[in-house]
């Protein structure tokens, strides 16, 4: 009662402060990208697909934001008028999803056994695998109970399945929520990352080019994973070996793979830690930059045109712009396009006119080794096409 006086007797209590908190660092750049992407325009999530294309193409600032503010490239290159058929069939999609269906029935216990038999044969087989529950609201929830999930199944031992857990990575400044196919604990703690893939293994091998686009997705995850692991008192070790599913033969039956994946990973993580900070690029963009896909074409164009690209004939496979963006080289007669090879031969000259005036001895210095080697091809072709002049006119002499 005593208190309850004393509280009284010193007058009501002051209004709560209306002054609204201070922004923070992430929170001004969430606001800033949201800027860029258009208002009222929903995110798209950048995927272990899309951060694999980028980490192949560090140098793209373009590239960078625009994944990073969650745009929609597709629509954006539509608006653009330059259209891409980039990504998969809705064909390939839906026989990709019957096929992960089958796999994961009964509660994984086929996935569970390629497991085994692929990455850990010394290991007990799995009989009666955990599979958590990983439902929870929005992306930071999920990846919170993932975490949660592969904390608990690291302590409890035995087999666990997780079915398409959420992983968060910070990818240049901007965090990016990636959602494998399946994360297995292993009996010893160990964790794997799962690719399952529509394409086919024939006598036990699938197409090179294709096993190499799962590796470097999947090394993705891996890092992904090591970032959760790492929180973790003691760490668990995410084997760098993953487990690829694919149809066997011509049948729909699943067959396994064990795909070592560290050198992807190395390489990815190298890759990604080079990619310029998403703020630094938002800071150098004109006031009022916006990439909404409703906005006008002219305006679009300009917007685009803010942000440096480095095209190269690999971007018509890995980015929706990238036919955009290979108009923009021819119009520029940027050596970019020709690849990114000879591009790096060349040095400082980065249009095909410095090229052959460098070539003709109109530009360059002679000792720059670049410019010294196109000066020697030149006179090799300039010999070469003398000699076959010479042959003609003899031919016709005679």
């Amino acid at each position: 009662m005593s208190e309850f006086h004393g509280s009284a007797s010193r007058g009501p209590a002051p209004e709560p402060s209306r002054t609204p908190p201070p922004r923070t660092r992430a929170t001004g750049l969430r606001h800033r990208l949201a800027e860029l992407r258009g208002p009222d325009v929903p995110a798209k999530a950048l995927d272990a697909r899309a951060l694999a294309a980028l980490a192949a193409n560090p140098g793209c600032r373009r590239r960078a934001i625009l994944d990073g503010a969650g745009v929609d490239k597709a629509r954006l290159a539509s608006a653009l008028g330059a259209p891409s058929g980039f990504g998969q069939s809705q064909f390939a999609l839906t026989r990709g999803n019957a096929f992960e269906a089958k796999v994961k029935a009964d509660g994984g216990a086929e996935l569970l056994r390629l497991a085994h038999a692929r990455l850990d044969p010394g290991a007990e087989a799995p009989r009666a695998a955990a599979v958590p529950d990983l439902t929870a609201q929005g992306p930071e929830g999920r990846t919170a109970r993932t975490a949660l999930a592969l904390r608990e199944a690291t302590r409890a031992g035995g087999w666990t399945l997780l079915d398409h857990p959420m992983l968060a990575l910070d990818v240049a400044g901007s965090l990016a929520f990636l959602e494998p196919d399946a994360v297995v604990v292993h009996p010893d703690g160990d964790w794997s990352v799962v690719e399952i893939k529509s394409f086919p293994m024939l006598d036990g091998s699938a197409d090179p080019a294709k096993v190499g686009a799962a590796a470097r997705q999947a090394a993705v995850y891996v890092l992904a994973l090591e970032d959760v692991a790492a929180r973790l008192d003691p760490a668990p070790r995410v084997r760098h070996r993953v487990l690829l599913v694919c149809p066997k033969d011509f049948s729909n039956l699943p067959a396994g793979s064990a795909v070592d994946v560290r050198k992807q990973r190395a390489v990815t993580a190298r890759q990604l830690a080079r990619l310029t900070r998403v703020e630094e690029i938002a800071d150098s963009l004109p006031e009022g930059t916006c990439f909404a896909p409703d906005r006008d074409a002219e305006e679009l164009t300009a917007a685009v045109a803010a942000v440096p690209a480095e095209y190269a004939p690999e971007c018509l496979s890995a980015c929706e712009l990238a036919f955009h963006c290979r108009e923009r080289a021819r119009a520029a007669d940027a050596v970019t396009r020709l690849g990114r090879p000879l591009r790096a031969e060349l040095g400082g000259l980065t249009t095909v006119e410095d090229v052959l005036a460098a070539a003709h001895g109109e530009l360059g210095d002679p000792d720059d080794p670049a410019v010294a080697a196109l000066r020697r091809a030149a006179a090799l072709r300039a010999e070469a096409l003398r000699e076959a002049r010479d042959r003609e006119v003899a031919a016709v002499c005679r």
